[in-house]
């Protein structure tokens, strides 16, 4: 029996005449730490939005758990959803709300706890992600990025969900926080058996906490009847990868890709 959580089979989406994800074929496999990089505009985040429901596929089909998304009624993927935790790419907070109701709102959302019992997750999990009972009364206009970004995790963590999806965590924090959003990620990963997928252009954030790396790469640069997913394996394979476009990436070096942009203007 396929230990398999997430199925992509042959996924493509395209908004108008723009062609986004072609053809992928991915399985996440229960309890792994997949991380997903690949340069601005490749898809990444549409996969995110795709794996949750939030999207449906132009072609092809994505599985969670064994049913197929687009079969579900609203309500059902809505219960679906309930099994998946999101930390968006600005953590996405509710300006109005304290931090308190942003940790309890998906919990008070659900109908089923009593405000004590809301009440002692939300300091549990504030807890976990290193902030002290003092933030609660805060609206997050108070508190820096790295504060934001962990209470978003706090709040995707109060339901207690299968899967983590995490929308490039670290983007716009400085080197320290950074290393400690990574760190409550693997911690994370410890104390529940959780499956993550996280979309990042940290080459630190994948070494640190992934088992394995798909690098997809744009549709318009890919050569005739070239899959998009470039690279699928372990971060240590990873840095051994021969390929040119692989090795610009998580070297960080820019100077071929100049050359490209120069001959498209």
């Amino acid at each position: 029996m396929s230990n398999s959580l997430i199925s992509l089979q042959q996924t493509t989406m395209q908004f108008g005449a723009q062609r986004v994800l072609h053809a992928i074929d991915l399985s996440v496999q229960r309890g792994q730490t997949l991380a997903i990089i690949g340069e601005s505009g490749c898809g990444k985040t549409v996969m995110l939005k795709l794996i949750i429901g939030l999207l449906r596929p132009t072609i092809g089909r994505v599985l969670f758990d064994g049913k197929h998304l687009d079969s579900l009624t609203e309500r059902e993927l809505t219960q679906q959803r309930l099994r998946f935790g999101f930390l968006f790419q600005g953590a996405a907070l509710f300006d109005s709300l304290s931090v308190f109701d942003n940790v309890a709102f998906g919990l008070r959302a659900q109908g089923s706890k009593r405000e004590s019992e809301i009440a002692e997750i939300v300091k549990q999990r504030l807890q976990e992600v290193g902030l002290p009972p003092g933030v609660m009364p805060k609206k997050p206009a108070e508190l820096s990025g790295g504060m934001k970004k962990r209470v978003g995790l706090a709040r995707a963590l109060a339901l207690d969900p299968e899967v983590m999806l995490y929308d490039e965590p670290t983007t716009g924090l400085d080197p320290i926080m950074t290393d400690v959003i990574n760190e409550l990620i693997l911690q994370t990963r410890r104390q529940r058996p959780v499956t993550s997928i996280i979309v990042t252009h940290e080459m630190k954030t994948v070494n640190k906490v992934a088992d394995r790396v798909v690098m997809l790469y744009p549709l318009s640069r890919l050569r005739p009847g070239e899959p998009q997913i470039l690279f699928d394996g372990t971060p240590d394979q990873l840095r051994e990868c021969p390929d040119p476009r692989v090795r610009q990436f998580i070297e960080g070096e820019a100077r071929d890709r100049l050359q490209e942009l120069a001959r498209q203007t």
